[in-house]
């Protein structure tokens, strides 16, 4: 029975959300599976991928076969690199504690990568934020300023228009 590690789509249209499952490959897309081992959400920004390591490591160990997608989202994840620092240790290319120690400073530099992208998203938003605030209150200024030009035009006929008539009242009175 072949086993692969693929996904299997949920959500609504044109909103996906994917859990990652291990399933025979002969079950449909979204039908059947062994195991569900972690989720997939695209739509956020970076991409938000929930995985029980252990579990994936042990099904791949297992000899299952992952989608391109899933293979993706394993290496983003470190179980790939983990499985073969693993292979290494079982070669006798490596010892426990150096395969462990690779790990470890992979893990790190990718937190910091991943974390160095969540904030250039975050500065990149509020400096968006912050020129929106601003040609909004340009916008805001300018009608002011329009408003209060009309209002002192209205304010000067209307003053025109009542000396006008006092000065008709006037030349009543003295005729």
């Amino acid at each position: 029975m072949p086993v692969k590690i693929r996904l299997s789509r949920q959500g609504r249209k044109k909103r996906p959300f994917y859990h990652i499952v291990v399933a025979d490959s002969r079950a449909p897309r979204d039908g059947r599976f062994i195991e569900r081992i972690g989720s997939y959400n695209p739509l956020t920004n970076p991409a938000t991928i929930e995985l029980n390591f252990d579990r994936a490591l042990d099904w791949l160990q297992k000899g299952a076969q992952p989608t391109d997608t899933c293979r993706a989202i394993l290496s983003y994840k470190g179980v790939m690199l983990k499985k073969h620092l693993l292979e290494g240790v079982k070669k006798g290319a490596l010892t426990p504690e150096q395969a462990e120690a690779k790990f470890q400073d992979w893990v790190s530099q990718k937190e910091a990568k991943i974390k160095a992208k969540i904030d250039s998203l975050a500065k990149g938003e509020a400096e968006e934020m912050k020129k929106r605030m601003e040609a909004e209150s340009k916008v805001r200024d300018a009608r002011a300023q329009e408003i209060a030009k009309k209002r002192a035009e209205m304010a000067a006929k209307e003053a025109d228009s009542q000396a006008e008539s006092t000065s008709e009242e006037t030349e009543n009175a003295e005729a």
